[in-house]
């Protein structure tokens, strides 16, 4: 073993899910539509204002009442993330020769239901992944479920303020709105954490570390390795090569092995 680490986010360089939005295009009528607003209005908190304790992607967290209202339990979760699990090309091959070589790890925002699917079509150590964890298993008051039915519509049709109004302060005072009370989600900040803990465990310094993102939630662990370990942008969008030492645009893992 080398005296490295690779840590990697996972849609993007390993998977071609985008699991939550497909998720929730498939649950929520339309829901496609629902995540981007929640998505648009993430990215503004996250990067234009800076919202704090607010990180990149918590997206994931905002939309879990609707879930729940829609009547996604953890079973229907885990069963879609199995069936709709698309890989990169070359994903299995360049995770294997990684971990051969160093110790690997997949960082990301996704949900553990999708992260579990992923570890078992791959059989790569769950152990060895960071993820955003939560219950779906939540029973929820009918007038609470019947009113997020009617605040999609809300969502979808509104600005930042109604966005704001909905999410900081209609929904937290809602039984659903205390479910999110204990969720923290791995992105932006928590990422950056996450590669620094698993630095720690591993008794080595960000100098030795390689981390592979493409998006918003990334920006902190790239921010963190730039100038000291290898900061690497994989077909990321602006905000990942903004932070990146070396930007990868391929359609195909392998472009990514370590050497």
């Amino acid at each position: 073993m080398l005296n490295r680490v690779f840590v990697t986010d996972c849609e993007g360089p390993i998977s071609l899910n985008d699991n939550a939005f497909e998720a929730a295009a498939h649950f929520i009528p339309d829901g496609d539509r629902f995540f981007r607003k929640v998505s648009e209005f993430d990215d503004i908190l996250a990067d234009e204002i800076r919202r704090p304790g607010y990180n990149a992607g918590d997206t994931l967290k905002l939309i879990v009442p609707f879930l729940i209202a829609h009547g996604v339990t953890d079973e229907k979760l885990r069963e879609f993330s199995e069936r709709t699990l698309r890989l990169v090309p070359g994903a299995d091959e360049t995770l294997k020769l990684a971990g051969r070589l160093m110790p690997s790890y997949i960082v990301s925002t996704s949900y553990r239901h999708y992260i579990e699917a992923l570890c078992r079509h791959l059989d790569f150590p769950l152990e060895n992944t960071r993820h955003t964890t939560l219950s779906l298993d939540v029973e929820i008051p009918n007038e609470e479920r019947e009113a997020l039915v009617r605040l999609r519509e809300d969502v979808i049709e509104g600005d930042f303020e109604d966005l704001d109004e909905i999410f900081f302060h209609l929904i937290p005072g809602m039984e659903a709105g205390k479910i999110l009370d204990g969720v923290k989600t791995v992105g932006g900040d928590g990422k950056r954490v996450a590669l620094m803990e698993i630095l720690s465990e591993l008794e080595l310094p960000p100098e030795s570390a390689m981390y592979v993102g493409d998006s918003i939630t990334d920006v902190e662990p790239l921010r963190e390795l730039n100038g000291r370990g290898l900061a690497v942008s994989f077909n990321g969008n602006r905000y990942a090569l903004r932070e990146a030492e070396v930007a990868v645009i391929s359609t195909d893992s392998r472009a990514l092995t370590p050497s």
